[in-house]
């Protein structure tokens, strides 16, 4: 079931409008998530990805999603720094929606817990304040060569992940920036602790895995987890909300609620304001 929303604009520091739908009720305290889509950078709209707000919902989260600017119009890093404006958004507006005690949190699944891994990663260097990091099924390497890719046949010909790296990066060299593609990043210390969640028959599963292991290395609190299958992730988190419950749906909420328990008391530098809500 879809939760209800209103539908505000996020006006960035560079002049850009930003949409943002607020899925969820006004409660003191629950938690404020900043949610990107999937669609392979390329693809995704508000109007058909509200499968993750939903479960964010229904562990007690308050969710902002962004649509963000899509690739190959917008190459990386725009669509990164666009959303890093809105983050700083909600950091100084989260009252509106929850309260002021509100942690802030990011989420995505595929291509967007790519953009939430990397506003991480921006969150840690620009010393902004963030709770934690939620990352479903992410893309996180654009070579592309794990075990679980390989076995889901999945090559540069005709590939959606392939062809979504290739529109959002636009050159090879991108590939090596950090926060284009974060399991390449060589400092991974101090940054929010992170949720990652994936599935046996997930094409991005190894991706995931090499991930958590890495910021667990860095000293970074790691919740992970991989889900039986069949789930058909990453597509599957695409799909619209009020079908049928999926039956790896409770089993992503409890998760949910067992990071905001842990991840409530922590606490970053806040961030100078940078961006109007209105």
């Amino acid at each position: 079931m879809i939760p209800a929303w209103t539908d505000h604009t996020v006006e960035t520091a560079g002049g850009a409008r930003v949409p943002v739908r607020v899925f969820g009720k006004r409660v003191p305290g629950a938690p404020v998530v900043l949610h990107l889509h999937g669609g392979a950078f390329t693809g995704g709209l508000l109007d058909t990805n509200p499968t993750l707000p939903a479960l964010l919902v229904r562990a007690g989260a308050v969710v902002a999603s962004a649509d963000y600017p899509l690739s190959p119009e917008h190459r990386f890093p725009h669509a990164l720094e666009t959303m890093f404006d809105v983050l700083g958004a909600l950091q100084r507006c989260c009252a509106e929606w929850a309260s002021r005690r509100s942690e802030i949190f990011v989420a995505g699944e595929e291509a967007g817990g790519n953009l939430a891994a990397a506003l991480a990663l921006m969150a840690r260097d620009r010393r902004a304040t963030l709770a934690g990091q939620i990352l479903l099924s992410p893309m996180l390497d654009p070579l592309m060569g794990t075990c679980s890719l390989r076995s889901a046949e999945a090559g540069a010909v005709g590939c959606p992940w392939a062809d979504g790296w290739h529109a959002y990066l636009g050159s090879p060299e991108k590939a090596a920036h950090p926060y284009a593609a974060p399991l390449s990043a060589s400092r991974l210390a101090g940054v929010a602790p992170a949720l990652l969640l994936t599935a046996q028959d997930d094409p991005l599963r190894d991706e995931s895995e090499t991930y958590a292991r890495r910021l667990r290395e860095a000293g970074v609190r790691v919740q992970f987890a991989v889900l039986p299958g069949p789930t058909g992730w990453p597509v599957a988190l695409s799909l619209p909300a009020d079908e049928a419950p999926a039956p790896w749906a409770s089993d992503v909420v409890e998760h949910l609620k067992q990071f905001f328990v842990a991840a409530a008391n922590i606490r970053r530098p806040v961030a100078s304001a940078h961006s109007v809500l209105v």
